[in-house]
């Protein structure tokens, strides 16, 4: 339902090579197929491990597990930033 709907973004760390931090590499398919919907994207670090929310409106609408998202690309392919989208596009 919302276009150009503002989503927050909340992601935690995941473990890479062997260390746990940070990183967005793994949302770049998210962020492109959102923002090629025209939402805005506000990214926000949370401390849960391997986990990605999206919320709009103050409501989670989408939640995954950060490591089951593709790596880089556009997002076009994942099953996962699909069901995201749709998810953000439904959002009350």
């Amino acid at each position: 339902m919302p276009r150009n709907a503002l989503v927050t973004l909340r992601f935690g760390p995941y473990r890479s090579c062997g260390v746990l931090e940070y990183k967005a590499f793994r949302l770049q398919g998210l962020q492109a197929v959102l923002e090629m919907d025209g939402h805005q994207l506000i990214l926000e670090e949370i401390p849960d491990w391997n986990n990605v929310e999206l919320i709009v409106n103050g409501e989670t609408v989408f939640q995954c597990n950060i490591n089951d998202l593709d790596f880089g690309g556009d997002g076009k392919l994942d099953p996962l930033c699909e069901a995201a989208r749709i998810a953000v596009l439904n959002a009350c």
